[in-house]
């Protein structure tokens, strides 16, 4: 027997869905019947629904005239515009390209100390108080992780691969995109802005703030979801969460919010924007699967 990933119940005979790749029971299996992401994902594949006539027949808009004529232009370059294009190795599968980044990113971090050393290194890969003007570091931080500590790096990627799927298939790749980079983005700047405020200076590099969004999303929509710490330890992630965030408020009262060279204001961050996403979600009547298998979580200093 099989849970549908909407409603929970179990089904002998599950149906699958080609567009979200959710499992579902006969009464859900419809798109339209699971707040399918791929409903509002689909883009017109370039010539299949496009004619032509619609840019034509008076009344249509000009931005419609506009998109049809870039389409177009796009096909006779060979690009695709469709499910089957360029695009079309994105959909449902931003969990992983933002995997692949990581890992791209991790490399490119030696090299960076290699020409340019620590300055170069924090100038492309840190959010820092002393460099919060350079903007582009307030995304490529998200993907940068401690060159000497290859557990962070390894711990958030594991965490990453298991729970990024599964709030992928429920909101879509596009919105799980904005997800992910908008509360990493909010976590590093909360850490930083807060140490400054306290009369510090830190800097904040890790994708941990954004992961802990995905984390707060799942643990809205099914706080009874079991889990597998490091893959032996079984615990309901209401359980996990809570622990969590229990314990980086602790550390956080005891020794400031970056104690022990991890940024923890910026996981707790990450957290809430999650659990408030996530209670969005449920209001829509979104759902999650009953179990699910982590490896464990990242850590980082500051490192997130």
């Amino acid at each position: 027997m099989v849970r549908c990933d909407y409603c929970g119940q179990e089904e002998g005979m599950p149906y699958q869905c080609r567009h979200c790749g959710g499992t579902f029971c006969s009464e859900h299996r419809l798109p339209e019947n699971h707040d399918c992401p791929g409903l509002g994902e689909w883009d017109d594949p370039g010539g299949v629904f496009d004619s032509g006539f619609d840019a034509s027949v008076s009344g249509s808009s000009t931005t419609e005239r506009s998109a049809s004529r870039g389409r177009n232009l796009l096909s006779r370059l060979g690009i695709s515009t469709g499910p089957g294009g360029i695009g079309g190795y994105f959909r449902r599968n931003m969990t992983y390209v933002f995997l692949a980044i990581i890992w791209i990113v991790f490399p490119l971090e030696f090299v960076a100390f290699w020409l340019g050393g620590t300055d170069l290194f924090r100038a492309i890969f840190t959010l820092s108080s002393d460099n919060l003007a350079y903007v582009w570091t307030w995304v490529t931080s998200i993907f940068a992780h401690s060159p000497t500590g290859f557990m962070h790096i390894l711990f958030n990627s594991i965490v990453l691969y298991f729970f990024g799927p599964i709030v992928e298939r429920k909101v879509g790749s596009k919105n799980f995109a904005i997800l992910f980079v908008g509360s990493g983005i909010v976590a590093g700047l909360a850490q930083v802005l807060a140490t400054v405020a306290v009369g510090g200076t830190t800097s904040v590099l890790g994708a941990s703030g954004a992961i802990m969004a995905l984390m707060g999303v799942l643990t809205v929509l099914n706080p009874n979801l079991r889990i597998y710490i490091y893959f032996i330890l079984p615990m309901p992630l209401w359980v996990a969460t809570a622990l969590f965030a229990g314990y980086s408020v602790l550390v956080s009262t005891a020794g400031g919010i970056g104690a022990g060279g991890v940024a923890q204001l910026a996981h707790l961050a990450g957290l809430g924007i999650g659990l408030l996403y996530g209670s969005y979600l449920k209001q829509r009547g979104k759902g999650a699967p009953k179990q699910l298998q982590i490896g464990g979580r990242g850590r980082g200093g500051r490192r997130r």
